[in-house]
C-alpha cells in the first residue's frame, strides 16, 4: 500500500498557484467580464454527472472556494460524493485551467464572514431560494423575498443554515495555453504518493 501524502505535500505547488494567479490577473486586466466564473462538475448515482457555472470566491495553496445552497442538487451530490472538477476558460486570453479534487466544507466562521460581506439582496435571496426545487411563479419568489425583508427590517441578515462554502482541494491542476496551428501548451501538476509531479502533455 502506498503511503498517504503529508498535509504539506497536498498543498498546491507554489509554481502552480502562481500560474493560476497570473491567469486570473491577466483575465481581469484584459477586461474579462467575469474572470472568476468557472464550470463546476459533480456526480451522483441518481443524476449522473451534472455541471453548472459558479463563481470562485477565494483560492490559495489549500484549494479553490465557492459558496452555494447545501440543499441544491450540487450540494446533495457533494454530500454523497465529495469530489468535483472545475474548469475556467478565458476566451480573451485563449487559456484554460482544469482542476480535479476532493471537496470539504469551509469553517463556519469563514462562511459567516463571507456571507456578511454580500449585498443585502443576495443575503435575502439565499434565504428565499429553495435552490433546484420547482417554483410555481416568479411572483411567488419576489413575494417571499419581500416577506423576508420585512422580517429582517433594521437587522442584519444571518447566514442560512443551508448555505455554506466548499473548498475543492486539488489532486490535479492543468494549464492550457492556446498556440498557433493547434500546437497548444499543456502543463499538468498531479499529486502522487510522494508529492506533486509536473508534466508537459501533448496538445
Amino acid at each position: 500500500m502506498q503511503p498517504e501524502p503529508s498535509s504539506a505535500a497536498m498543498n498546491l505547488p507554489a509554481e502552480a498557484l502562481q500560474r493560476f494567479h497570473d491567469c486570473m490577473e491577466a483575465a481581469t486586466a484584459a477586461g474579462d467580464s467575469e474572470p472568476t466564473a468557472m464550470t463546476l462538475a459533480t456526480w451522483s448515482e441518481a443524476e449522473g454527472v451534472t455541471a453548472r457555472m459558479v463563481l470562485l470566491k477565494g483560492y490559495d495553496a489549500g484549494g479553490f472556494v465557492f459558496y452555494t445552497n447545501t440543499l441544491s442538487l450540487k450540494g446533495r451530490q457533494l454530500a454523497a460524493h465529495p469530489s468535483a472538477a472545475l474548469v475556467w476558460y478565458w476566451k480573451v486570453l485563449d487559456r484554460q485551467v482544469r482542476v480535479r479534487g476532493t471537496v470539504e466544507l469551509v469553517p463556519d466562521a469563514e462562511a459567516d464572514a463571507y456571507f456578511a460581506s454580500r449585498p443585502r439582496g443576495s443575503q435575502l435571496g439565499a434565504w428565499a431560494s429553495r435552490q433546484s426545487e420547482p417554483l410555481a411563479s416568479r411572483a411567488r419568489l419576489v413575494k417571499e423575498v419581500l416577506q423576508l425583508e420585512f422580517r429582517h427590517l433594521g437587522r442584519k441578515v444571518p447566514r442560512p443554515p443551508h448555505w455554506a462554502g466548499y473548498r475543492v482541494v486539488p489532486d490535479m491542476i492543468e494549464f492550457w495555453y492556446g498556440r498557433a496551428s493547434r500546437l497548444h501548451d499543456r502543463i499538468r501538476y498531479r499529486l502522487e504518493a510522494d508529492g506533486w509531479v509536473r508534466q508537459r502533455l501533448y496538445p
